[in-house]
């Protein structure tokens, strides 16, 4: 059983039930971010399930420079911290640079390492040490067992609110899978582990001058990680992911989440009622 940890109102590992982390890939416009807010927050409730609201200031790691990349830091934090206030929701948001960790961590409930970072020391431990929550996402081209090095990295720092988050791992050019030993592998570390079920179904660069995805995955992958005892789904969801500027071929249709949460709550619940 992995370690509990508190985010504002949420209760993430234990026998806890799943938590919920979702929402657009990267934040378009107030309006938006906070009409995706209210709708998931609503389907989560009618569920039962804890909600913590993702979305991105800055997508620093998209391929070509030409991407659209979000409305950047001082204007999404004050989009973020509207939605934290007004829908008391927690934030979740990825930061890819030392110099925005402190405006950040004003706002945000949970830093998120991105993948591509996982590896870098200093980053590491400047997100520690606001001592905020940190979810770290496994590169794609770690094995699970590695991740132990950097929630050391953290520890070290005097922080123990820690999250591992597990994405896929690289097969190939352009592809990803899911090794769902994984998700046990990384619970013996023992924190919450969510699977980001959205990104693991990524084609990275596979669309030549962006990512591809197969969203057809994400509900079957979903269904396999819970069954797995994860502790969370991180899911990016948009009303039409077919005109979404970020991440659109792996982000599920806000309308497909209330059936795929019905689904993973019952998964859920035998795999808690076992433990």
């Amino acid at each position: 059983m992995t370690k509990e940890i508190r985010i504002s109102n949420v209760k993430i590992g234990g026998h806890n039930p799943i938590v919920l982390v979702a929402g657009p890939c990267v934040i378009e416009d107030a309006p938006s971010v906070i009409r995706h807010a209210q709708r998931i927050k609503a389907i989560a409730r009618r569920f039962g399930l804890p909600f913590i609201f993702k979305s991105s200031y800055d997508k620093a790691n998209r391929s070509p420079i030409k991407s659209y990349r979000g409305p950047g830091l001082k204007k999404a934090l004050a989009v973020l911290k509207r939605v934290k206030e007004e829908l008391d929701i927690p934030i979740l948001c990825d930061v890819h640079c030392r110099e925005e960790i402190e405006a950040a961590a004003k706002v945000l409930d949970v830093i998120q390492v991105p993948a591509f970072l996982c590896r870098q020391t200093d980053f590491i431990i400047a997100v520690a040490r606001t001592k905020k929550a940190v979810n770290i996402k496994k590169g794609q081209f770690l094995a699970p067992w590695d991740m132990k090095n950097v929630v050391e990295k953290i520890e070290a720092q005097g922080n123990r609110n820690i999250l591992i988050t597990e994405r896929g791992v690289s097969f190939g050019y352009n592809n990803l899978v899911s090794d769902m030993r994984s998700l046990q592998i990384l619970r013996e570390l023992g924190y919450p582990v969510i699977y980001d079920a959205t990104h693991s179904t990524q084609l990275p660069g596979g669309a030549g001058d962006c990512s591809g995805g197969e969203r057809k995955f994400v509900s079957g992958l979903s269904r396999a990680a819970v069954a797995m005892g994860c502790d969370g789904l991180f899911l990016e969801v948009h009303e039409n992911p077919d005109i979404a500027p970020c991440d659109g071929p792996n982000m599920i249709f806000l309308k497909d989440l209330e059936i795929l949460l019905s689904q993973v709550k019952g998964i859920d619940a035998v795999v808690k009622s076992e433990g």
